[in-house]
């Protein structure tokens, strides 16, 4: 089976993909657009694959959940476009890729950083089905003003628990990007879960 192609223009998809997540993150919660022309082997996603090729390299492991690490094909596509080291334990890495959001493994065993180096913790990017401004989840915090609402699913079992246990940690703790078809939105762990 042939490899799946990468980026057509490696330079400047890369460039717009990071600069989309760069502003989800920015803007905690608002939605913004994310061109991932990529046909990867299932059942890594287009926006998956976009966010893994933009953000890993060789100096940025990668762990991915079981669906996904079950494809070799995934395997192979993502260490011949990113040169990025894959790893069994998520605390080892600094993006986590999970195609089933539902079963992902509690927040707690992804690396957190710590109070010197809270860079140094895990960015979670969940494959969603559903995602919209101003439904579901609301959300105050930087970079927010006033409170954000934003609709997602599936989430993880517990998430308003996880996620407030997550914010807790600050400087500590993950930093989440949710990413549907052609979007993507990012939740920092600066953001605070108001209303579930």
């Amino acid at each position: 089976m042939a490899l799946a192609r990468g980026f057509a223009d490696p330079v400047h998809d890369a460039q717009g993909a990071f600069r989309a997540m760069l502003d989800a993150l920015a803007r905690p919660g608002l939605v913004q657009a994310l061109p991932a022309a990529l046909a990867p082997p299932a059942p890594l996603t287009s926006e998956l694959a976009a966010i893994a090729l933009a953000l890993a390299d060789a100096d940025a492991p990668v762990w991915l959940d079981g669906p996904l690490a079950e494809a070799p094909e995934v395997e192979e596509f993502l260490r011949f476009h990113t040169g990025a080291r894959l790893v069994a334990d998520p605390a080892e890495a600094a993006f986590a890729l999970v195609a089933d959001p539902e079963a992902c493994p509690d927040f707690s065993a992804f690396a957190q950083g710590s109070p010197a180096y809270p860079d140094r913790s895990t960015t979670l990017v969940l494959a969603v089905r559903h995602l919209a401004a101003g439904e579901g989840l609301a959300f105050e915090g930087p970079g927010i003003r006033g409170r954000v609402r934003l609709g997602v699913a599936p989430l993880p079992a517990g998430f308003a628990a996880r996620w407030s246990a997550n914010h807790a940690l600050f400087p500590r703790g993950i930093d989440l990007l949710l990413a549907a078809p052609g979007r993507v939105a990012g939740l920092p762990r600066t953001a605070r879960l108001l209303e579930a």
